[in-house]
C-alpha cells in the first residue's frame, strides 16, 4: 500500500520584478519518504521550500498540504545577537512551550543533550544544526523541512547529521523534505531526488538522475561523479567536534 501523502506542490510558479524563479516545479512527499531538492546557488531551492510552507504565495499552481498536517522546519541558517542571553533551553522552546524533560529528551535524541544550559552563543556550529533540528522535532512533526541542514558543518559531522536524519525518518515515519547543494552528499537512503534550476531538470531515485542527461548538462561529468550517491560505514563514533569518542563504535 502507498504511504499516505503529506504535501503535494503542483505546476508552481513564482517570479520576482518579473524574474522567473520557479517556473513549472511539481514535488511530492509521503509519510517515510525522504526527498531531496539538489541545485546549484540560485536554483530557487529555497524559495520552493518557502512556497511549500506556505510562507511565499505562488504566482501560479497548487499548494496541497495533508489536513493538520505538522511541519517541523529547520532554518538554513539562524543568527542570534551576542548581547542576547540565551540559553540553549530557553532558545528550543521559543514559540514552542515544552519541559525541561521534554527538552532533554529531544536534545538525547539529536545528540547534543551536554548543552542543555550553554549559552547559544558558545555552541559550534555542528551542536548548532543539532539544536535547530532538535527545534523542529520539539513539534513532533509528520514533515520535517531541513534548508542546507549541513551549514557551517565540518566534514565528520556533516555524515554523522545525515546518518541521524536518516535514523530520524525510521524511528518517527516522518516525511523528510530535504535541501541540498552538497551533491556528494546526497544520501543512499534518500528516495528521490528532485534537481531544480528554477525548472525540473530531472527527478527520480538519485541512481536515475546520477545518469540523467539534463543533470550531466547541469553540473558535467565532475558534479555526476560527485554525486556518487553518499555511503557511509564507520567503524568509530564522533563527537560534535569531530573527535573520535573511545570505546564507542557502530556495529
Amino acid at each position: 500500500m502507498a504511504a499516505e501523502c503529506l504535501l503535494r506542490v503542483e505546476n508552481i510558479g513564482f517570479a520576482i520584478r518579473g524574474h522567473s524563479i520557479l517556473h513549472e516545479v511539481s514535488v511530492q512527499v509521503a509519510a517515510s519518504e525522504i526527498v531531496a531538492l539538489i541545485g546549484p546557488n540560485g536554483a530557487g531551492k529555497s524559495t520552493l521550500v518557502r512556497v511549500a510552507l506556505g510562507l511565499l504565495a505562488p504566482d501560479c499552481g497548487r499548494v496541497w498540504r495533508k489536513p493538520g498536517l505538522r511541519i517541523g522546519y529547520m532554518p538554513q541558517r539562524l543568527s542570534v545577537d551576542d548581547t542576547l542571553p540565551l540559553t540553549v533551553q530557553r532558545f528550543i522552546t521559543l514559540g514552542s512551550p515544552a519541559s525541561r524533560e521534554q527538552v532533554q529528551a529531544v536534545l538525547a535524541e539529536v545528540g547534543a543533550d551536554q548543552v542543555l544550559n550553554t549559552p547559544v552563543q558558545r555552541i559550534s556550529g555542528g551542536e548548532m544544526q543539532r539544536v535547530l533540528l532538535a527545534r523542529a522535532l520539539l513539534r513532533k512533526p509528520d514533515l520535517l523541512v531541513l534548508d542546507e541542514p549541513i551549514q557551517g558543518v565540518d566534514l565528520n559531522g556533516q555524515y554523522d547529521l545525515y546518518d541521524l536524519i536518516s535514523g530520524l525518518r525510521q524511528r518517527r515515519g516522518c516525511g523528510i523534505l530535504m535541501v541540498s547543494h552538497e551533491l556528494h552528499l546526497v544520501m543512499a537512503a534518500t528516495d528521490q531526488v528532485l534537481c531544480l534550476n528554477r525548472h525540473v531538470c530531472c527527478s527520480g531515485h538519485p541512481d536515475h538522475v546520477a545518469r540523467d542527461p539534463a543533470y550531466l548538462a547541469l553540473f558535467g561529468l565532475d558534479g555526476a561523479r560527485r554525486l556518487a550517491v553518499y555511503h557511509h560505514h564507520h567503524n568509530h563514533r564522533h563527537d560534535l567536534h569531530g573527535a573520535v569518542v573511545a570505546g564507542e563504535v557502530d556495529t
